[in-house]
């Protein structure tokens, strides 16, 4: 993960390599060169540099070698019930920004696997010949919590307050559990069983998931890489994961941040996210062993480091466990 001090495009020195992936990398997008401008951008994409600062929230003309540079609005290919997926997507974050579960969004598509492709439209809302109407869900007094969930999505899927979510359930954070049981209502008519609070990560998939990362310890450094012959922090996240049987999709650091909650006491399998390392926001992660170390793909390629690392604890953010 390359640190802050990042290599402006006028000057002329080693150019170093910031990690991540984007979610966003598009037709409508391109990425910085060696030499680029924002007014060489510009008349590439036939557009004008306040355009492009507009779109990419930048505040100068400062760009930097392999930043992705939206040239133009990006659109979404969405019409009434349907989204058409992009590159990048998940059914995690298709649900998420549309206000679903993704239980919910792989039942209205007859999906048996979490695998979507660019290109392919899903139905992001029940059709008219379902057999479970909106009316009649807007009815129902308690939820079970689906895999990709949060407060805010079952929120605004029912129309109802998190803070009111919170009060309903007895809750203290906003961290919920698949399979649990949630009321919708203010009603204590409806008794709900007590979930069952999972305390660490599940022990077998944590200890596949750190002896699956230890084997690739020296592997080097590759921009998006997800494979034993390179790797950056959230292909090596994906990779690891992955190969030790957990179901999860491509993303990001901040993909994965939104899938996690945050916890005060890690154990040995959970996450360690770091913000303002070569952008501002979370951008680089890793995975908590033990002993005040984390396992994670740098720069300098998979190594473990210690928290107490004086560059990594000033950028440290938080640890978090899977939802």
């Amino acid at each position: 993960m390359k640190k802050t001090n990042k290599t402006l495009i006028a000057v002329v020195a080693t150019l170093g390599i910031a990690t991540g992936f984007s979610t966003k990398v598009e037709a409508a997008s391109y990425t910085v060169q060696p030499g680029d401008s924002l007014w060489a951008i510009s008349q590439k994409y036939n557009t004008t540099v306040s355009n492009l600062k507009s779109i990419n929230n930048l505040s100068s003309n400062s760009i930097y070698v392999n930043q992705v540079i939206e040239t133009s609005e990006t659109t979404t290919s969405t019409s009434g019930s349907s989204y058409t997926v992009q590159s990048g997507d998940s059914l995690w974050g298709i649900a998420h920004k549309h206000g679903i579960s993704v239980s919910d969004l792989m039942k209205w598509n007859n999906k048996t696997s979490s695998i979507i492709h660019v290109g392919e439209t899903l139905s992001i809302s029940q059709t008219s010949n379902s057999t479970t109407s909106t009316e009649s869900t807007s009815n129902m007094t308690t939820y079970k919590v689906s895999a990709g969930d949060s407060l805010y999505a079952i929120a605004n899927r029912f129309n109802v307050s998190v803070s009111n979510l919170k009060s309903w359930n007895n809750l203290t954070t906003n961290t919920i559990y698949i399979g649990q049981t949630l009321k919708l209502t203010g009603s204590t008519s409806a008794p709900t069983p007590t979930p069952v609070k999972v305390e660490q990560p599940e022990e077998n998939l944590a200890a596949k998931v750190i002896a699956e990362a230890k084997k690739h310890v020296g592997t080097p450094y590759k921009w998006a890489g997800v494979a034993p012959g390179g790797f950056d922090c959230s292909g090596f996240i994906y990779y690891v994961h992955k190969t030790a049987g957990m179901d999860i999709n491509r993303t990001d650091t901040t993909g994965y941040y939104n899938q996690s909650s945050t916890i005060s006491s890690p154990q040995p399998g959970d996450l360690v996210f770091f913000s303002g390392t070569y952008k501002a926001g979370i951008s680089h992660m890793g995975i908590y062993i033990g002993d005040n170390k984390f396992i994670h793909a740098s720069s300098s390629g998979v190594q473990i480091t210690s928290l107490s690392n004086s560059y990594w604890s000033k950028h440290f953010t938080n640890y978090r466990r899977w939802n």
